[in-house]
């Protein structure tokens, strides 16, 4: 009867064991919550006219680490909002979706502030390369639609101010 009363209480404690271990392997997942800030202002205007099409607030990326993670882990973006890459120089440069929630329109721009090329509707979490058809120093990223919305075409200017 002993044995019995041994043998039940070692598998209890097993048991016991085991339970707990299994529940600190569920760790509570920690949700990224990144938050637009307002950095500055960015106005797009027609080449042909100069007239104003639209003004949006920005958040400016123009370091290493922002111009790498750029609107990953973003929930929404206000339609009257956007990023604004910034380069140090001039090449053909190339965006993809990782880790991005929200689709979004590319809008590659060039040193004189002219748009040079659009990626439309980048699809979330798609890693493609999403490639700009010439140089680009500015990059600026809107929810997918607006520059058809807002009829931007290549040509098209920018001019911004920072905070």
């Amino acid at each position: 009867m002993k044995l019995l009363y041994k043998y039940l209480l070692v598998v209890f404690c097993l048991a016991i064991y085991l339970s707990c271990k299994n529940e600190q392997k569920t760790k509570p997942t920690n949700k990224i919550v990144v938050s637009f800030k307002k950095e500055g202002a960015l106005q797009l205007k027609k080449a042909a006219s100069d007239s104003i099409i639209t003004t949006i607030d920005i958040e400016i990326a123009d370091n290493d680490y922002e111009t790498q993670t750029g609107l990953m882990y973003r929930t929404e973006l206000g339609i009257n909002q956007g990023m604004l890459f910034v380069f140090p120089d001039m090449q053909m440069r190339s965006f993809y979706m990782k880790n991005t929630k929200i689709p979004l329109d590319i809008i590659y721009i060039d040193e004189d502030k002219s748009i040079v090329s659009f990626q439309k509707n980048a699809k979330p979490f798609n890693e493609t390369s999403l490639p700009s058809q010439a140089p680009a120093k500015y990059v600026l990223e809107i929810n997918a639609g607006l520059s058809d919305e807002w009829q931007l075409q290549v040509g098209d200017k920018i001019s911004f101010i920072k905070n």
